[in-house]
């Protein structure tokens, strides 16, 4: 079947005249005349009866013109539809974070320069968002302490600092000048599970400045440190980004060395030039 032919005959059903049809899809009316005769001496049907003044279809022809212009009324929704995410003003996106903080004010930028597209968002924790974005379950991540690796696009973002979490009314919390790292040696503290990257890098901090702190309870959330800490069952820690509007906690800035986490946007570096991703891309304020 040749889709020439079949597009040469919708656009006479649809115009009515061959004029028109040429006009139409941009060829030369000979052309159009030409196709539709090869269709009909192909498949040795009458399609159209031409008259003086007018062009008209057939029983056969009424059939076919009902099927082609289904046919290709699809194939011009899909170029619309093309079309318009080139464009930005349609189209979805799969994002995928470790933590809402970051990501939510770049999705409220997305969303006020592009209304049209959706995003589908997936939280989790570091591995689980690299392992989204690896396996093109996401189309961009935004990812904490993350090593290069070929193959990964990553653009830095501001870093953050870890801080102490206090109950309100704590004499650090009312001190307001924060606490050296060394002062959280043997203080009783309810921290993250050890796989948290938070908790990773505090780990490291400590060890670093030959500090041990004793850990009560660890903890699978940011939500349920900062309960724990809200009951005084200890210190906990928060980075500086993800800090609670809780009245009934404070973070508490800690001076020492490795207290500071790498935040980082990225997408496969064979999928960064697709319009949509790097549109998220340039939102992303600089690290």
């Amino acid at each position: 079947m040749n889709l020439f032919q079949l597009r040469a005959f919708d656009a006479v059903a649809r115009e009515g005249s061959f004029t028109r049809a040429a006009s139409r899809l941009f060829i030369s009316q000979p052309a159009v005349t030409g196709h539709i005769k090869a269709l009909e001496e192909h498949y040795q049907i009458t399609l159209l009866r031409r008259t003086a003044r007018r062009v008209e279809l057939t029983e056969e022809g009424i059939r076919l013109a009902a099927i082609t212009r289904a046919m290709f009324g699809m194939a011009e929704e899909a170029q619309a539809m093309l079309e318009a995410n080139r464009q930005l003003l349609t189209g979805r996106l799969e994002v995928a974070a470790d933590g809402p903080h970051r990501v939510m004010p770049m999705l409220a930028s997305l969303r006020a320069r592009y209304p049209g597209i959706t995003v589908n968002l997936r939280l989790g924790n570091a591995q689980e968002t690299l392992a989204a974005l690896l396996s093109e379950h996401a189309d961009v991540a935004v990812l904490t302490e993350v090593e290069p690796r070929k193959g990964l696009h990553l653009q830095n973002l501001t870093p953050s600092r870890i801080c102490a979490l206090v109950p309100a009314g704590h004499p650090w919390a009312e001190d307001g000048r924060g606490i050296a790292i060394a002062q959280l040696n043997q203080q009783i503290m309810v921290l993250r599970e050890p796989s948290s990257i938070t908790r990773r890098t505090f780990d490291e901090a400590c060890a670093l400045a030959k500090v041990q702190p004793r850990v009560l309870l660890e903890l699978d959330s940011r939500e349920a440190v900062t309960e724990a800490v809200a009951a005084e069952l200890g210190i906990g820690i928060v980075s500086s980004v993800e800090v609670s509007h809780d009245p009934r906690v404070q973070a508490v800035p800690i001076a020492g060395e490795g207290l500071v986490n790498r935040h980082m946007i990225g997408c496969l570096e064979r999928r960064r030039e697709l319009r949509l991703i790097k549109a998220f891309l340039d939102l992303a304020p600089a690290g």
